[in-house]
């Protein structure tokens, strides 16, 4: 007589976790570059783009007129000192300031929309 052969079976956690096909999400569409991908950097672009121009126009508002001033004292050193120094330095600050946020927050704003998918 030959011995049977006995069967054992395992039971346990799966080692790996089955990948279901299901949409992509996002952060796939950027990697791969796919339009949907495309259509998010584009719109990434074109935010920070329009806080950059924000940006400069200001500077051309503040920068703008300043020959005109200085022309009009041609004789006044010191009001050229201080207009560029004290004037015109502080708003520089604060605008670079408010365009760092800007466009932090714009990041983070796609990133929450990426990953929240």
């Amino acid at each position: 007589m030959e011995p049977t052969e006995r069967r054992v079976v395992v039971t346990g956690p799966p080692r790996r976790a089955r990948r279901t096909p299901g949409p992509h999400r996002p952060r796939t569409e950027i990697d791969e570059q796919t339009t949907l991908g495309h259509t998010y950097v584009r719109s990434l672009m074109r935010t920070q783009l329009r806080a950059a121009l924000a940006v400069f126009a200001v500077l051309v508002l503040l920068v703008g007129p300043l020959p005109l001033v200085f022309a009009a004292a041609p004789q006044a050193r010191r009001l050229e000192w201080l207009l560029l120094g004290f004037g015109l330095y502080a708003p520089l600050v604060l605008l670079a300031r408010w365009y760092v946020r800007r466009a932090e927050r714009n990041e983070r704003d796609l990133v929450r929309l990426v990953e929240d998918r």
